[in-house]
């Protein structure tokens, strides 16, 4: 979609136990959290490689846990935070 405007936040949201989220079920199959330590270590990191039609091809980062993956979207968001909040780290 083009022209889309996307505006991460990061926050401290307290302890996680507190919290009562109730995310649309439309747009969220399940919600899950990631300690930064998890994300930093190089097997829980990956790419995944896209081709288009017309043979254009690009890549995107992907983080793992156990079944879950993160990607699209939500892992560039994710990828650009770990560059900008632990520079040299990851």
């Amino acid at each position: 979609q083009h022209g889309m405007t996307v505006a991460p936040v990061v926050a401290n949201l307290g302890p996680l136990e507190a919290l009562t989220l109730t995310p649309n079920p439309d747009e969220v199959e399940e919600v899950f959290t990631l300690p930064l330590a998890h994300l930093l270590r190089e097997e829980n990191q990956g790419y995944t490689h896209f081709r288009t039609a017309g043979g254009y091809t690009y890549t995107l980062p992907v983080f793992l846990n156990g079944p879950h993956k993160v990607w699209g979207l939500t892992a560039i968001v994710t990828e650009l935070t770990l560059e900008l909040l632990l520079p040299g780290r990851y």
